[in-house]
């Protein structure tokens, strides 16, 4: 293959396959070249093509005959045939190749399809929680925010579990029960099982968004538009969505991005469909091609970032403003607003139940789909399905990230308050650039500063014993600097409420700039460290798009484990895992509000 390819570069024909692909999808895509050259092109290619072998023959001995006289990169180059030289190559690739522009095509259609779906389903929940429409508000909020903390691919894994090709549905009821359908071919996979697990995933962040937006809405403004004559349906249209459009913007950039990004979900339940984030994740963990993967994950920037361009000069000259704190509307709702929008929201927080449900029945179940025997191995034990054995025993990966997340999380919510007390209290343009790099991990997909933590730790300063790459320090430092941003936002909207006197009182008393930061700062802000904090703990337990890619071959992540356990359909080994953190999760938030109430009521008794 690579006689094959010098022979054509050697024609001045470009190679139009991918040289690091495997050996039988080279020889094929060969084959498929020089038969599409016109007969004179391809004389002319086959007639180098014994001097292109003779020399890449000659070549490897020359490059060890010589290997004295030259340096490493010198030998590296002569042995591979291959330079390496700054340039667009690996950008222009992407976009040469029909392979690339296929999964592009794919995950552009995915993103979209998901992108609407999940910010009008996130729009109308949002909208009936916060006017009260939806019976049991409070609870349906709690509801549609409790997949945060799921881990990786909880979604699409339950998914298969129920309506795949063994699903509890498909399978056991329709196809062997009812015999209604074929399993083997009515089931969930394909693009329509991606974009139901993408819209379930994401839709929770795009209901932050809208919730956040529309808390501070003023009810009056609907008020004002029934007294002049506006139904509920009109008010809708003319008075709530023009003044959810900031929220319209950030949801469905918010979606997009994490769509794009995605390959988790499509790799599971995609049944072999292409996506642009699939690609990179193959480049990266198969064939180690950092370039190329680092152009992909680039070239996954430009859409989320036109589509934010796109949506922002829609509402540029726009304002969005209300005068006064803000407060529900009094008008009732229609009955069928009422109705409509309850079943919505409670149809989706019941449909999450169901696969939360899957996921607890499937870790203490012997094959799901096959034995139905009640088991705890998958907890404990590699090897539970006859023949089939796992790369870890039980839930060992849980407890290196539990170690990896409890590094990262005291830390992280220090560091995010002294970061926000410098932004606010002695602000300049390094404090403002310092606060916007901090930022970036809650803008950019978490792919890119997976695959840039491997190219900047490879050999940092260009010294090769300082890599960090495959270890537990790269992983807290990916955890730690790419959820620090929550920490460092709830810091400075309480130290914007703090007096600013009580530090000068304390600087008048002789207190150093550590000690007020230590004395009288973090006693103030503590909320906010411990809700900085927590969040870098839960994501630190549950993060997988840029984790997958710094882990070792001795370190096993528990997101890793779950995808690749979903992947492989062991679904035990996947549900076991995704309960414990799930368990472990709720059992540190619920320890956080205990020792919260416990203060407040000490505070108020003092």
């Amino acid at each position: 293959m690579e006689a094959v390819a010098a022979a054509l570069e050697a024609s001045g024909l470009p190679v139009p396959w991918d040289r690091a692909a495997a050996y039988d999808h080279q020889v094929a895509a060969a084959a498929r070249a020089l038969d599409a050259l016109p007969a004179p092109r391809r004389a002319e290619v086959e007639a180098l093509l014994p001097l292109a072998v003779a020399a890449l023959h000659r070549r490897v001995p020359l490059a060890f005959t010589l290997r004295d006289r030259l340096t490493e990169a010198e030998f590296d180059r002569l042995r591979s045939g291959v330079s390496e030289r700054l340039g667009l190559d690996h950008y222009l690739r992407v976009v040469a190749e029909e392979r690339f522009r296929r999964a592009a095509a794919n995950s552009l259609l995915l993103a979209g399809v998901t992108t609407v779906l999940t910010t009008g389903l996130a729009l109308l929940a949002a909208h009936g929680v916060n006017r009260r429409i939806v019976v049991g508000a409070g609870a349906a909020r709690l509801g549609l925010l409790v997949p945060l903390v799921s881990p990786p691919v909880v979604v699409a894994t339950a998914a298969v579990m129920l309506f795949g090709r063994n699903g509890l549905v498909t399978y056991g009821l329709l196809d062997r029960g009812l015999g209604w359908i074929d399993a083997s071919v009515g089931n969930l996979y394909g693009p329509s099982g991606v974009v139901i697990a993408q819209v379930l995933s994401f839709l929770p962040p795009a209901f932050i968004v809208f919730d956040n937006l529309m808390a501070r809405q003023d009810g009056r403004l609907d008020e004002a538009a029934a007294s002049l004559g506006a139904g509920p349906w009109r008010g809708l249209l003319h008075v709530s969505l023009p003044m959810a459009q900031p929220g319209i913007i950030r949801a469905a950039t918010l979606v997009f991005i994490l769509a794009m990004t995605d390959f988790g979900n499509p790799m599971v339940i995609g049944k072999d469909l292409p996506v642009l984030a699939g690609v990179l994740y193959d480049e990266m963990i198969g064939f180690q091609n950092t370039p190329l993967a680092s152009a992909i994950a680039l070239w996954l920037i430009v859409p989320a970032l036109s589509v934010y361009l796109l949506l922002d000069r829609i509402g540029r000259r726009k304002r969005f403003e209300t005068v006064g704190a803000g407060a529900p509307s009094t008008i009732p709702p229609p009955a069928a607003a009422r109705i409509g929008l309850s079943l919505l929201v409670w149809s989706i927080i019941g449909f999450t139940a169901v696969i939360y449900a899957t996921i607890a029945a499937g870790a203490f179940v012997a094959v799901w789909g096959r034995d139905w025997g009640f088991t705890t191995a998958h907890f404990t034990a590699a090897e539970v399905v006859p023949g089939f054995v796992s790369s870890h025993a039980g839930i060992a990966p849980v407890w290196t990230s539990l170690m990896v997340a409890g590094v990262a999380a005291p830390i992280g919510g220090v560091m995010a308050i002294a970061l926000a007390w410098l932004a606010e209290r002695f602000r300049s343009t390094a404090t403002e650039a310092l606060s916007f790099l901090v930022m970036l991990p809650a803008i950019l997909p978490g792919v890119v500063f997976g695959i840039g933590y491997v190219v900047a730790f490879n050999a940092p300063l260009g010294i090769s014993a300082l890599s960090l790459n495959g270890t537990h320090t790269i992983l807290v430092l990916n955890i730690l600097f790419g959820n620090m941003f929550v920490g460092v936002l709830a810091g400075r909207a309480m130290l914007r409420r703090v007096d600013r006197s009580l530090e000068e009182a304390a600087a008048s008393l002789g207190a150093t700039l550590w000690q007020r930061f230590r004395l009288v700062v973090l006693p103030v802000v503590r909320r906010a460290v411990l809700l900085g904090a927590l969040y870098v703990f839960v994501d630190g337990l549950s993060t997988f798009s840029a984790v997958v890619f710094l882990q070792g071959p001795d370190i096993d992540l528990a997101a890793v484990a779950i995808f690749d356990s979903a992947e492989s359909a062991y679904y035990g080994k996947a549900c076991a895992m995704s309960v414990t953190i799930l368990l472990i999760v709720f059992a540190v938030m619920a320890g956080l509000r205990l020792i919260e109430r416990r203060s407040g009521e000490q505070r108020r008794a003092a």
